[in-house]
């Protein structure tokens, strides 16, 4: 999460979207940028709400990804942490300190176990992106995608009238196959059950 007082603005960081680089974005031109203590960064905008309730008159911004890509592009990073913990310590450094990619490294050696056990043994694999930006009476005001990412970084940083964005490279995969050859038909069906309600809300398709 990034929070602005000095512009009111609430940034709501869902995973594998893009938000790392906004993140450093933001953080170039905005000097009085912020998160919640003791919280997780991709708290839910419910979450932050129900901490900080005088942020709920501030406008919010947060990006999501197509469902099928996004999950690929999760268990890549987990094997990139798997892959360089055996030669690099800053890699298994890492893996000491976030449970969840040590457990998945563990545990998920291919992408057919990641989606079709991961996503049972890992809440967070399985809860849909609209749950992030989105509360009981409100979502958030501007929903921006991955796909158009620095358009929506500029529409952001043109709302908030902000200098033109410089958006740095973060954890570019130039590896990363095509999502569709990564699928059977059976692990296509359970991120399309998963995320069921992303893929209404947000009109993504296979």
């Amino acid at each position: 999460m990034i929070i602005s007082d000095s512009q009111r603005f609430l940034f709501v960081h869902v995973q594998k979207t893009g938000g790392s680089a906004f993140d450093l974005a933001v953080k170039k031109v905005i000097p009085d940028v912020r998160s919640i203590p003791r919280t997780d960064r991709h708290s839910s905008l419910a979450t932050i709400l129900e901490l900080e309730p005088q942020l709920r008159d501030y406008w919010t911004a947060g990006f999501v990804r197509n469902p099928w890509s996004r999950m690929l592009s999760w268990y890549r990073m987990v094997d990139r942490f798997r892959e360089g913990a055996a030669t690099r310590g800053g890699f298994r450094q890492h893996l000491t300190r976030n449970q969840f990619l040590a457990e998945a490294a563990k545990h998920h050696h291919d992408f057919e176990s990641f989606v079709m056990q991961g996503t049972e043994r890992f809440r967070r694999l399985r809860i849909p992106q609209v749950h992030y930006l989105s509360t009981k009476t409100r979502r958030a005001d501007f929903v921006g995608r991955q796909e158009t990412f620095d358009a929506d970084v500029r529409a952001i940083f043109a709302r908030l009238d902000l200098p033109r964005p410089e958006i740095p490279p973060v954890n570019v995969d130039p590896a990363r196959p095509d999502y569709h050859d990564a699928y059977t038909e059976p692990m296509r069906k359970r991120i399309e059950e998963l995320f069921a309600r992303d893929i209404e809300v947000f009109g993504y398709r296979y």
